[in-house]
């Protein structure tokens, strides 16, 4: 190294002799450096490369600045190491510029998939079914709309039988039952209507009578989307004129509880004392309540019970448990207001 330094210290111009760009000093300076690496054994810094760059300094200054040198360092500390590890940093610097460029890559498509989803104060429309909008647009904003209207977010069968059905409760009957029928539709276009299942339960939800009944007519129209009923059902069904008995010393100085009340009374042939029934779309505070004058009880349930039922084919044992657990919600003031028209009259 010495001998170097006093080498250069002789020859000032042979080093210094071509400028003619930053490439081509970087270059000497490289060669020199390594040269200086390999006779010694160990990564020493060469005093050429100070040479080159006291020269350059002192000949041209706007030449040479101290970022070639570093550039020169950097490519000495990954390119020229003993042993060869300078392709192994590059393997590992290409690696860490490959994950780099991944974790970019999610947070792009991460931002992307965020800026998707709709805020809540995008969903505005309250006359739209949130099963619609589950459709269109998804999950996230069926619940808000959910939300909005005052709605569960989406119950489980447990929770709807929970809260339809009273827990260590009596299973027998009781003052007031709640009816409800399924029926198959007869005749050229399935348009008439014969009853095909009878459930009865009792003013806490227990089921007390459930019976399939046999077809009194060709059946043209099973209305099984609906009603739930399949061939199979009916086919092995108890005999018309027994449910029918059996209906009537059930409902016998009961108070009778149900949805649309004269159409199930109608297809049993059956008639049950005016006082006595509590129809559920006809009374009148729940028709104020949600704005309509012949409500669903599907539209009822969701309002005022926050369950949704007839989500698939109907059963009629969860529809006159609904009903029931709607006459209860609103029992003492539905009495009091029969008994001030029975005092009126």
């Amino acid at each position: 190294l010495l001998k170097q330094k006093a080498d250069s210290f002789d020859e000032p111009d042979s080093a210094c002799q071509k400028r003619t760009g930053k490439k081509r000093v970087l270059k000497e300076g490289n060669t020199r450096e390594g040269a200086a690496i390999n006779g010694n054994g160990n990564t020493v810094k060469s005093k050429s490369a100070n040479k080159i760059s006291n020269c350059s300094a002192k000949d041209h200054p706007p030449l040479v600045n101290p970022k070639p040198e570093s550039t020169a360092m950097d490519k000495n500390s990954n390119g020229t190491k003993k042993d060869g590890t300078g392709c192994k940093e590059k393997k590992k610097n290409g690696n860490i510029e490959k994950e780099q460029g991944d974790i970019k890559h999610k947070r792009r498509k991460a931002e992307q998939h965020v800026e998707q989803q709709p805020k809540e104060a995008d969903i505005w429309f309250d006359d739209v079914d949130p099963k619609d909008i589950e459709a269109a647009i998804g999950p996230e904003a069926a619940k808000v709309a959910r939300r909005n209207l005052g709605l569960e977010t989406g119950r489980s069968k447990e929770s709807v039988e929970q809260v339809l059905v009273k827990e260590k409760a009596s299973e027998g009957l009781t003052r007031a039952v709640a009816m409800d029928c399924e029926m198959v539709g007869v005749g050229p276009k399935g348009e008439d209507s014969i009853v095909a299942r009878v459930s009865i339960v009792n003013q806490f939800g227990k089921c007390v009578y459930d019976k399939y009944v046999k077809p009194t007519e060709e059946v043209t129209d099973y209305r099984t989307a609906v009603s739930g009923i399949r061939p199979e059902n009916i086919k092995t069904g108890e005999d018309f004129k027994i449910v029918q008995k059996e209906v009537a010393d059930i409902l016998n100085g009961r108070i009778l509880v149900g949805h649309a009340l004269h159409n199930d009374l109608k297809v049993l042939f059956l008639d049950h004392p005016k006082k006595k029934i509590r129809d559920t779309q006809k009374y009148k505070p729940f028709r104020q309540r949600v704005k309509n004058a012949r409500p669903s009880l599907k539209l009822l349930c969701e309002r005022l019970l926050n369950v949704q039922v007839q989500t698939s084919e109907h059963c009629s044992i969860q529809d006159a448990q609904a009903a029931m657990r709607l006459y209860t919600l609103e029992k003492k003031r539905w009495e009091a207001a029969v008994k001030d028209k029975s005092k009126s009259k």
